[in-house]
């Protein structure tokens, strides 16, 4: 498993990916979609919408299980990967690259704050185990 550095990450295996303007880019780690394995169908919101931190923004459903998406961030849904709603498997075959699901303009940069960095997750997947 990889948890490229650069990235943020939660406890409910979402990453994060600091852009301009107060963006941030969304999906799930490489930890998350191999526990689910493959991944069949994807659900996002619609753009404009406001999410609040922690609160449920979609669904991956794989062959194994549904599960709901959690935003790393309060923010507004700026832009969705169509890709991915299009082609499931993307999220399996190139998580943190082809496979991001949603970008969000921050309501708040502090936010960013409380995620972890490569290496604290690495650890918190570790103890999971």
């Amino acid at each position: 498993m990889e948890f490229p550095n650069g990235l943020l990450y939660t406890k409910d295996h979402e990453w994060a990916q600091p852009g301009a303007d107060d963006t941030v880019t969304i999906g799930i780690t490489d930890h998350a979609q191999e526990a689910l394995g493959e991944v069949v169908y994807v659900e996002l919101p619609k753009i404009g919408r406001e999410l609040k931190e922690h609160e449920t923004f979609g669904v991956v459903e794989s062959i194994k299980a549904v599960s709901d998406l959690f935003s790393p961030v309060a923010g507004k849904v700026i832009d969705t990967n169509s890709a991915v709603t299009g082609e499931p498997g993307l999220v399996n075959s190139s998580a943190y690259k082809d496979g991001w699901l949603i970008r969000v303009k921050l309501a708040n940069k502090d936010a960013l704050k409380s995620l972890m960095d490569a290496q604290k997750y690495t650890s918190f997947v570790q103890d999971l185990k």
